[in-house]
């Protein structure tokens, strides 16, 4: 059993915000804000709603590294106009909820350095939310305070994406200022935000706005990628004592939860047990039903132990491939694409024979793994066994991610990276990882590689199936080269798979792979599909202040 004091006070809050005083005659079922907003418990119990209302995300199939029972319309550009959306929907809810506390939690009779403590929590998740807007929809209605039936600003139009990204900016300079640092968190408030989580958030904005700006040519690019590498650098000075978790593999799971992991920075408390579900998920059921079926086009993603690759990151053989790389066509074996690789890719997918949701894996695309191979990562016995009551928290952000912010950001600016900055980011998590060839300039040179390739590649195998590759593939503006291509799952060698297997009940290639998904099913429309269709209703509420985005009409 893990002791979650933060899910608990997110129990509190909810039972808090359905009583009242009788003595009082207010409704029962309301909590007046004269009631409230008095004291500190009062500010941390209106923060816990942001807490519980903060997605997990773990199901992401919109990019080519996984696929879902059903092909994900968004990933092969079949996606439609929507009336309403919790893409947008949701985000305001909890941007409203953080307005909210900002405006009413001024009476609160603490002083300033715990009001603002709770305030900062506030301003983090209003620039949480405002950056997934940023990221889906580009321009969007920045509301920066609480609005009522008659707020004129309910119809306010789209706000400028450069001012959006200056509030989120702003908004996270002072949570920078007011949160705790990680060491002085007390012991019972593990899951709270901390200031890294404020720092390497704002690192996370400025790669994805410097990278997409520099990569549509678009002015002003440089001084988000500065913005990216000086946060990052606050995050890893070593005042702030954050570290890599020694075990990969563990990362994922119960082993690596709570506040002796020092790579966590922030992360979306499940919990207490599954007696005690306060908050539960579903994550290793849907990973033995397919719903997050790890891709090829994942797989070939990832070194060969040499540090040579077989295919680009846009899903393109190299020129030379690794002398260990075995072409597909001449596959013999299920756990072939298993041998002489980076270590993380059998954190990542089971091998043939290994214990997985019942028992030994099997290749199979039943239960809707329509890729034939089974996601490893992130899955736990003890969750899968309590189905619906899953506890295992999610990981929203971690030092190795700010690692790898830092190298790309670095390389970006000036196109060249120091090996000595190598060293400190990609051969780090080489090195957890158990990886022993390591990235150098010398190396890339004679390998005749491309270092920005080998920097996405290590981000890409590093955080694979944690939300990120979708949105990276729209910043980096490859999605119209990489989302319409097959995509691809393992080899069909009858021996190997689950018994009663016929390959004419799969899709196959030329090299008996399975086709998940075939090309001529897929499209990335380039002048439309790099920002989400803002749904309908918000046009129409709007009075048409809120405009579509271009070609979506």
């Amino acid at each position: 059993m893990k002791k979650i004091n933060l899910s608990i006070a997110i129990l509190s809050v909810s039972i808090l915000l359905t009583c009242c005083n009788k003595l009082d005659l207010y409704p029962e079922t309301i909590l007046r804000d004269e009631q409230f907003w008095n004291t500190e418990s009062d500010l941390m119990n209106a923060c816990n709603r942001l807490y519980e209302l903060l997605p997990g995300n773990w199901i992401d199939n919109r990019g080519d590294d996984n696929v879902n029972q059903n092909a994900n319309t968004t990933s092969n550009g079949a996606w439609t106009i929507p009336n309403t959306s919790g893409e947008w929907n949701d985000r305001y809810k909890e941007i409203f909820t953080a307005n909210n506390i900002l405006e009413k939690g001024g009476k609160a009779k603490v002083n300033d350095a715990i009001r603002n403590r709770y305030f900062a929590e506030a301003r983090f998740f209003r620039a949480y939310a405002y950056f997934q807007l940023v990221m889906k929809y580009g321009d969007v209605p920045l509301v920066l305070h609480t609005m009522d039936v008659n707020s004129p600003d309910l119809t306010m139009g789209r706000t400028p994406r450069a001012e959006v990204l200056k509030a989120i900016y702003d908004d996270l300079d002072f949570a920078a200022s007011w949160l705790p640092l990680r060491a002085s968190l007390p012991g019972d408030q593990w899951g709270r935000l901390i200031r890294s989580a404020a720092w390497g958030l704002k690192a996370r904005v400025g790669l994805y706005e410097g990278t997409r700006e520099k990569f549509i040519g678009a002015s002003g690019w440089q001084a988000h990628l500065q913005t990216a590498i000086d946060n990052a650098s606050l995050v890893m000075a070593p005042a702030q004592g954050h570290a890599l978790f020694p075990d990969y593999g563990k990362l994922f799971v119960h082993d690596g939860e709570g506040a002796t992991n020092k790579e966590n920075i922030f992360v979306k408390i499940y919990g207490v047990d599954s007696a005690n579900a306060i908050l539960a998920h579903n994550n290793s059921r849907d990973l033995e039903n397919g719903r997050i079926a790890i891709t090829r086009n994942l797989i070939r993603q990832y070194l060969y132990t040499d540090g040579l690759p077989a295919f680009n990151t846009d899903g393109t053989p190299v020129a030379t491939p690794s002398p260990l790389f075995v072409p597909e066509a001449n596959e013999l074996a299920y756990n072939t694409v298993f041998d002489n690789r980076d270590p993380r890719l059998t954190y990542t997918v089971f091998k043939k024979g290994e214990t997985a949701y019942k028992g030994a894996w099997a290749p199979t695309t039943s239960l809707g793994s329509r890729s034939g191979y089974a996601t490893k990562k992130g899955f736990n016995n003890s969750d899968w066994v309590n189905n619906t009551n899953a506890t295992t928290d999610r990981i929203l952000m971690r030092y190795a991610e700010i690692l790898l912010i830092y190298a790309e950001a670095k390389f970006e600016l000036s196109e060249s990276i120091s090996d000595a900055d190598l060293n400190l980011t990609v051969n780090a998590l080489r090195t957890r990882a158990g990886m022993a060839a390591k990235l150098t300039n010398a190396f890339v040179t004679a390998s005749n590689l491309s270092m920005r390739d080998e920097i996405r590649r290590e981000r890409t195998v590093e955080l694979a199936l944690e939300g990120f590759h979708y949105d990276d593939l729209i910043r980096w503006h490859t999605a119209e080269t990489v989302l319409p291509k097959d995509l691809l799952g393992a080899k069909f060698i009858q021996a190997d798979w689950l018994s009663g297997t016929n390959a004419s009940s799969l899709k196959l290639n030329a090299d008996k792979v399975v086709i998940a998904e075939a090309a001529s099913t897929r499209k990335f429309q380039a002048n439309r599909d790099y920002l989400y269709p803002v749904p309908l209703n918000e046009i129409s509420t709007s009075g048409n202040n809120v405009t579509q985005n271009p070609n979506w009409q």
